[in-house]
């Protein structure tokens, strides 16, 4: 059958099948996989156990849950094809937490489809684009012979929480992730009709910084203008470490930053940006700020960010209280660049924050969360092999990006000599982390589509093209 006839079938296929998709699709989301909250871990268990089973009634083979009884990796083989290459699919099932809740139009984990979205919670990150890549291994498998590549997934419950077991079950079993290649996708396209292929992500490095200037809180007629404000105290320690120009003050922070090539950086100066259309729509505010020496692509995809989280200390409630508090916390990350590590960057803020703070102050850095930045090889054939299905569906070949977000388990899947495509079908305004996240659904049956026409593409490699 040839190439064309083949993908004319696959588009029939998602076609036919789009409706009962999504009601798969919204069945997964229906379930409140928030893996930074202990009183979910029952969900997340459940949010597993659903893939599981529809990973088993799609004909895959030895479909496990491992490392976890709460948030456990989902792996399994599907049928085996010996002597063709190999795709490990990896992508996670937990999601973030809903709140503000009084944001949502509708209920985060009640989905719901408004003007061709997809409403709920998870719908593009992660769980809606890890099932586009489901259901195009189901599109593959329904056509004509047999399949002619091995596809495995190694789903986790974690990547939202930057938790530790994924990373302890490849310690254990390090040949779940032997492959030719790791497909991801969990992020977006460029702009609608322009795909990307993500060639990097940032690291982070998430702590919280405690301040103590008192034994207790005190009251602040009786005492504020002598005693020291915990609150004070950290709101200006926090503004020593960052300039008003965006330039981290932390000594030693810029020394291991390596700049992007400048064939890299003139790429990105091709892609159909528009400074109103991103502060508008996707950032939503009056101006954009940062260090204004790089551009905006390099500024988020390139350069580290100190960022503040939220504060905690004093009294925030309604009404009135007039107290001196005794303690004061901020949660703040820094996003890493290559080839910075996290624990070095922890070291360096630790030593930052203590220089700033005064004598009178106690203060702790207590390290939430690291992991590093990556860049991946893209000279492997497997890439080839994406841009022609993206060409196919979308008529446009990926355009070759960084993404500012972080992959903890990035590093780890190339480590066995794998090529890492991350090929996210999303659009930039899905909200993901946001009130009203959403998965345009024509966005989801271009990812069938192309993953389907991937998958076959790679069936059809030549040798040399494997590991």
């Amino acid at each position: 059958m040839s190439r064309s006839a083949s993908g004319d079938r696959i588009d029939a296929w998602v076609e036919s099948e789009k409706a009962r998709m999504l009601s798969e699709l919204e069945e997964w989301l229906r379930i409140p996989s928030i893996s930074s909250d202990p009183a979910r871990s029952g969900e997340c268990r459940r949010a597993a156990e659903w893939l599981a089973a529809h990973l088993r009634s799609l004909g895959c083979e030895a479909v496990e849950l491992l490392g976890s009884r709460t948030h456990p990796v989902v792996y399994s083989d599907g049928p085996t094809a010996a002597g063709r290459p190999t795709v490990l699919v990896y992508g996670h099932y937990d999601v973030q937490p809903p709140e503000p809740l009084d944001e949502w139009t509708s209920p985060p984990f009640e989905p719901e489809v408004r003007d061709g979205r997809l409403y709920a919670r998870g719908a593009s990150d992660d769980k809606g684009q890890l099932f586009a890549i489901v259901k195009a291994f189901e599109a593959a498998l329904g056509q004509p012979g047999d399949l002619g590549v091995n596809v495995r997934f190694l789903v986790e419950g974690e990547e939202e929480s930057v938790g530790r077991v994924l990373s302890q079950v490849l310690a254990d079993r390090p040949e779940l992730i032997e492959a030719d290649v790791v497909l991801v996708a969990d992020g977006p396209f460029y702009a609608p009709g322009w795909p990307v292929i993500e060639i990097g992500v940032r690291g982070i490095c998430y702590a919280e910084i405690v301040v103590r200037t008192l034994e207790g809180d005190l009251h602040s007629g009786l005492y504020g203008g002598v005693a020291p404000n915990a609150l004070e105290v950290l709101v200006r320690l926090l503004a020593e470490l960052k300039s008003e120009g965006g330039r981290i003050r932390i000594p030693g922070l810029y020394e291991a930053v390596a700049r992007p090539s400048l064939r890299e950086r003139q790429s990105w100066q091709r892609l159909p940006y528009s400074a109103d259309r991103f502060r508008r729509q996707e950032v939503g505010a009056r101006q954009l700020v940062g260090e204004r020496r790089y551009s905006v692509h390099e500024r988020l995809w390139a350069r580290p960010t100190l960022d503040i989280h939220g504060i905690r200390g004093g009294f925030v409630g309604d009404g009135m209280k007039t107290v001196l508090p005794a303690e004061a916390r901020a949660k703040v990350s820094l996003r890493l660049v290559p080839d910075q590590k996290a624990d070095t960057v922890l070291a360096q803020l630790t030593r930052a924050v203590h220089e700033a703070a005064p004598e009178y102050a106690d203060v702790d850095v207590r390290l939430l969360g690291g992991t590093d930045p990556a860049l991946v090889d893209v000279s492997h054939g497997a890439f080839e092999h994406l841009e022609r299905a993206f060409r196919q569906v979308v008529g446009r070949s990926p355009a070759y990006t960084r993404s500012g977000g972080s992959l903890p388990i990035l590093a780890s899947l190339g480590q066995a000599g794998a090529a890492v495509a991350l090929a996210g079908i999303g659009l930039p305004d899905d909200r993901a982390h946001s009130p009203n996240e959403r998965l345009d659904i024509g966005q989801f049956s271009i990812g069938v589509r192309t993953f389907a026409r991937f998958f076959q593409s790679m069936a059809s490699s030549d040798e040399k093209e494997k590991r």
